[in-house]
């Protein structure tokens, strides 16, 4: 059985997961997208060398089962509870346990049980109504390192609208509701954490970061 997306449904109005499946993708562009993608988490992964691993936002599974199946221990979480009956089910499909996975808002995780060595953060904040907000409850959680990537803009939108895709919202993807350069991102986060590395793998930014009481 292969790997199960969401394909683009909502709950509440607010889209989840994926609508389409990227990592399986035969199309050489989003192919050669996801290796830039995957390469730079992979790298700060590797950096981080994490014991525990908490992906908030972890949509259909894919990295938290990557890892469990690396042997790491990871855990994922995401608002949506129709998501994390995909991930449940595609971690069964791989043999793998099915119970690391949460239905929680980002808004209502806390430390004493969702804290982690290194917290990852990939495609969410540009979904978030309060990022801010948001960022303070990764603050609480990350012990030692944080990851954390959102699409690079005007660059995202662009690529949408060369595609023909969304062009009565100016090439907006669906949920997008919080838009960053590469620079404004670095700012954003950099008012909650002390940003150690920049990865900009196309069309995203993605930043390792620590604590600023860790530094």
């Amino acid at each position: 059985m292969g790997f199960k997306v969401s394909g683009g449904k909502s709950e509440d109005g607010v889209v989840f997961g994926n609508a389409f499946d990227k990592y399986g993708s035969k199309n050489p562009i989003v192919k050669w997208m996801m290796k830039g993608f995957d390469s730079s988490l992979e790298n700060f992964v590797s950096r981080a060398n994490p014991k525990t691993i908490h992906e908030v936002g972890c949509g259909e599974g894919f990295w938290v089962n990557k890892w469990n199946a690396q042997g790491l221990q990871a855990v994922g979480s995401d608002f949506s509870h129709d998501v994390i009956s995909i991930a449940r089910e595609n971690a069964a499909s791989a043999g793998l346990m099915a119970d690391v996975f949460n239905a929680k808002s980002i808004y209502n995780l806390k430390p004493e049980s969702d804290s982690a060595d290194l917290v990852v953060c990939c495609e969410v904040m540009e979904h978030l109504e309060d990022p801010d907000q948001a960022m303070k409850v990764l603050q609480s959680l990350v012990k030692h390192y944080l990851i954390v990537s959102v699409p690079r803009e005007p660059v995202w939108c662009a690529l949408n609208m060369a595609r023909g895709k969304y062009l009565k919202k100016f090439g907006n993807t669906p949920g997008h509701i919080q838009h960053w350069s590469k620079n404004a991102f670095i700012n954003f986060t950099g008012q909650y954490f002390k940003v150690l590395e920049v990865s900009s793998p196309f069309p995203w930014t993605m930043l390792l970061c620590v604590p600023y009481d860790k530094e």
